[in-house]
């Protein structure tokens, strides 16, 4: 997705995923922000503020420059940006040693700034940059192998590299509207071919430094690529602009220009890309856990680290996931024998309620189509509760659509498209429909608080609406951001979502625990050295997931190794400090202030968190608690 998982440098290694509008800023000179003549602005620059404020903008500018992908995700690859809609990240090793010393660059200029004198939002802003800046160079220093920054060790995998990313991003994210922009398709479809054979040396340079996934990883990533792998009328490569140029009324054969660029550089390029996974496959072993790569207990701890944006150990992490699911499986068995389902551990009364057709939708296009409807009935009602709890709502809308069937076999069960800055794209809550067995209707409505509203689309829709600079609305740090969202799951519940859906309830108990499963298997994968099937097993055995489910997850974590355990460990601090908030102000404390709060001074680290809410318990009147 240019999504939560998308990683680019120059936003401090955190995922870019929206901003505000395109008047708010402009491309960076190449010497940087031109300075005044005038004296008084002379002194003004100087100012750590000032420079800080400046600073910032052009860590925006570049982020731009560096990623016509990016520009295309928050919408602005036009007028001074127009070219960027033609082009796709480059991939290359070259490529990535330039972002390497962009990124050095950018730390020294970000520490060349005094800390100590700025305050409010400046130290928030700081704050906030600086933490992904500063882990990415540790990675950069340590990890010559993967993506950029510790917590994807493959550059190619099933969740992993351009051969997967990129025709979701041309059919979902590259808008067309005119000829100019059909022709931009092309142009992109001509450099996918390129981009697929730099990671394809990507991934060479990585084996011989000892860097190869699991065998499963492997198996499943090639599954992916032979989907993909179709004749030029078949690939939605092609049908994506062929179709839309075509509801457009824009003159041209596109459907036989994209079918020749397919032919002549997408497929030979993809399978280049499959000879090298089957080459590379006789060498894969069965070890799932980053554990067993160069340094691999140390790439483990500082995924961890960028994964939470805490110094929480491994050990801290698994305890308190184990700690979790025992305490959610003792309210999920109280609320299950209300129900009438007495018999077997948790998690097996859970699996037996995926196994019940009766909470199941067929699993047809058109039940599916209903499916979708149904959730939009959700949000709709989720709105009319909203402003008893936020004081700021967002202005962009949401929509929610099928994850691509193309897509679907390696996709997660929900990910979340923010909207574009111009308003022109909406939001959008894609939902896995692979099979409906896998997401029954007592477990939609929470899968649907969590990444519509009040989850993602709400917190990141207010973040790129904010008053923040532009790099600060585009930023995503995965605790912060999937915490809140693990947070409105919970929340919806507070607002009384469940007070006449029971089973409803215990969808949003069984996602509770999923979460806690996590912390426990990705530890247990990673820094305790499971098995995929020690992993499955734990995870099943905590959560009630059909094993095919449960597969898919542990799959997951093996490629993205500290991720996972970013969601409760967010959304336990969200809880921490709104507990804390409360205790401080009493009668005075207002949950919807709470919020505006958090939210409104856009996505950070965990530890940059606290000082905000601590900020808006003084602003309140109350004394932050220690």
């Amino acid at each position: 997705m240019l999504s939560r998982r998308t990683l680019l440098t120059t936003a401090g290694a955190a995922a870019l995923v929206g901003c505000a509008t395109e008047s708010d800023w402009g491309p960076a000179s190449e010497t940087g922000p031109v300075a005044s003549a005038s004296p008084a602005h002379a002194r003004a620059a100087a100012s750590p503020s000032a420079r800080l404020t400046a600073t910032l903008e052009q860590f925006f500018a570049e982020a731009i420059a560096e990623s016509p992908q990016f520009a295309t995700s928050l919408g602005v690859d036009k007028d001074a940006y127009a070219a960027a809609k033609s082009k796709l990240d480059d991939q290359s090793l070259a490529k990535l040693d330039h972002m390497r010393a962009l990124n050095a660059d950018q730390l020294k200029r970000m520490q060349a700034i005094d800390r100590a004198r700025l305050t409010g939002m400046d130290a928030v802003n700081y704050d906030a940059v600086i933490f992904g800046l500063q882990t990415t160079a540790e990675a950069d220093q340590a990890f010559p192998y993967g993506v950029q920054g510790a917590g994807a060790p493959y550059a190619v995998s099933q969740l992993t590299g351009s051969y997967q990313s990129v025709p979701n991003f041309l059919a979902t994210q590259h808008t067309i509207e005119t000829k100019a922009d059909a022709d931009a398709y092309l142009a992109r479809l001509a450099a996918f071919g390129e981009v697929m054979d730099q990671e394809t040396e990507r991934v060479r340079r990585d084996v011989a430094l000892g860097v190869i996934p699991p065998d499963f990883v492997v198996d499943r990533t090639l599954t992916q690529m032979k989907a993909l792998f179709v004749a030029p009328e078949m690939s939605t490569l092609v049908t994506s602009v062929a179709d839309r140029a075509y509801k457009k009324n824009i003159a041209g054969d596109y459907a036989g220009q994209a079918s020749k660029i397919y032919s002549d550089k997408v497929a030979p390029a993809l399978s280049r890309q499959m000879d090298l996974m089957r080459e590379i496959r006789p060498k894969a072993v069965h070890d799932a856990g980053c554990w067993r790569l160069p340094d691999g207990e140390a790439y483990y701890a500082l995924s961890l680290k960028v994964g939470t944006t805490t110094t929480m150990s491994p050990d801290d992490v698994h305890q308190m996931g184990l700690d979790q699911a025992r305490e959610l499986s003792a309210r999920a068995d109280a609320l299950l024998k209300k129900q009438g389902m007495s018999k077997g551990s948790v998690s097996r009364r859970i699996r037996a309620l995926y196994g019940d057709r009766r909470y199941i939708y067929p699993n047809t296009d058109a039940a599916k189509a209903k499916l979708v409807e149904d959730l939009n009935a959700q949000v709709q009602d989720m709105q009319g509760r909203l402003p008893q709890y936020f004081g700021t709502l967002p202005k962009a809308s949401v929509e929610i659509k099928r994850v691509p069937k193309f897509i679907e076999v390696g996709a997660p069960g929900g990910y979340y498209n923010n909207a574009s800055l111009d308003g022109a794209r909406p939001g959008i809550y894609w939902i896995n429909l692979r099979n409906t067995a896998e997401t029954p209707r007592w477990a939609l409505p929470t899968l649907t608080y969590h990444e519509a509203i009040p989850g993602h689309h709400l917190q990141l829709s207010l973040q790129q609406e904010a008053n923040l600079p532009m790099i600060r609305r585009a930023a995503f740090y995965s605790a912060y951001g999937e915490g809140w969202a693990l947070y409105a799951e919970q929340l919806a519940m507070e607002m009384g979502v469940y007070q006449d859906n029971p089973l409803g309830e215990v969808g949003y108990l069984q996602s509770a625990l999923f979460r806690a499963a996590r912390l426990v298997v990705d530890t247990g994968l990673h820094a305790k050295r499971w098995s995929r099937e020690q992993a499955i097993a734990a995870m099943a055995d905590i959560d009630g997931e059909p094993a095919s489910s449960v597969a898919t997850e542990i799959e997951r974590y093996c490629v993205w190794p500290g991720q996972a355990s970013s969601y409760m460990v967010g959304k336990l601090t969200w809880l921490r400090l709104r507990d804390k908030a409360r205790a401080a102000l009493g009668e005075r404390f207002d949950i919807r202030q709470f919020h505006d709060a958090g939210l409104l001074s856009g996505n950070m680290p965990l530890i940059a968190l606290e000082p905000v809410i601590d900020g808006y318990v003084a602003r309140s009147g109350g004394a932050a608690a220690a």
